[in-house]
């Protein structure tokens, strides 16, 4: 195994006195566990591919050392999951297209009509700034401007089978936020975005075979590790997980979400509405249609 500085330097900025620091702090917690980052360390040299992702994306060995993914989560649980999800997609996905993942290559899942003469597409990706959160992320885009992403990783479930969990759902950062959001949920058949890149996410998860989604609540969310306990979340996660149809856990961290989404009717509709939820519904199964089509390029 290299050494933990040698691995440290391929993971932060070392011309930077504040990511300088955190190198030495990973360091730090590395030795401190050093048996286990060894486990690690055998794991992503079991085989060509996985040595391959840990060459392109040194952070799998950090993110065991620091508080990510969801509140208290402890350093067992981050080693184990990042072999999980790791594992899993070196089970499923084609090789090539793993790797161009943790080279931070994007995958199209779905492309929609232009929206404020911008096109409005979803991708699979991965960012550095995301590990925090988690390991994949599907994220909405208008033009090269981010909407809205849900930031995942993969791992077993209570009954062994294995599942997405959602570590954060984020909106957009960008000036008139508020006004574009309001005009791609019109070219959307007034269809929330929020809703949209959940929908979108519950898709991807299908066409991996999961059989359960499960999302941090705000008591879950991994910045409470960090925070003050006065300073709020600027998203409510557990507000929108219900309205989704989540049910929270016993452990209070975590709701559990549909895998498909609950439609109304058309006798539920109000006749006057119900035009427009044709509509929809023809742009959700589109959504589904492409996702499905573009994720089973991806699969081996």
């Amino acid at each position: 195994m290299q050494s933990f500085w040698s691995l440290g330097k391929k993971i932060y900025n070392m011309s930077n006195p504040r990511e300088a620091r955190r190198c030495v702090v990973f360091c730090a917690r590395a030795m401190a566990n050093r048996s286990r980052m060894r486990q690690i360390d055998d794991f992503f040299h079991q085989d060509a591919v996985l040595q391959q992702v840990a060459d392109v994306c040194p952070f799998v060995y950090e993110q065991p050392t620091r508080a990510f993914f969801y509140n208290k989560s402890t350093f067992e649980e981050r080693a184990a999951l990042v072999e999980a999800h790791i594992g899993f997609l070196c089970d499923v996905l084609d090789e090539h297209v793993l790797l161009a993942l943790y080279r931070h290559e994007q995958m199209l899942l779905w492309r929609g009509e232009s929206c404020m003469e911008k096109e409005l597409a979803a991708f699979l990706l991965f960012e550095p700034g995301q590990r925090k959160e988690g390991l994949l992320s599907v994220m909405l885009r208008l033009g090269e401007s981010a909407l809205y992403q849900i930031i995942f990783w993969l791992n077993k479930a209570p009954d062994g089978e294995m599942a997405m969990w959602i570590g954060a759902m984020q909106g957009p950062n960008m000036e008139n936020a508020k006004d574009v959001v309001k005009q791609v949920t019109k070219a959307c058949h007034a269809y929330r975005t929020k809703n949209l890149i959940l929908y979108m996410a519950q898709a991807v998860a299908r066409s991996l075979g999961l059989k359960h989604i499960y999302a941090v609540s705000n008591e879950g969310y991994y910045a409470n590790n960090h925070i003050r306990r006065d300073r709020k979340l600027k998203t409510d996660f557990g507000t929108f997980w219900e309205e989704a149809g989540g049910q929270v856990l016993a452990d209070a961290r975590f709701y559990e979400l549909p895998l498909v989404e609950t439609r109304k009717t058309m006798e539920e509709v109000p006749t006057r509405k119900r035009a427009v939820y044709r509509r929809r519904f023809a742009f959700l199964d589109d959504v589904d249609a492409q996702i499905a089509e573009n994720m089973g390029k991806i699969l081996r």
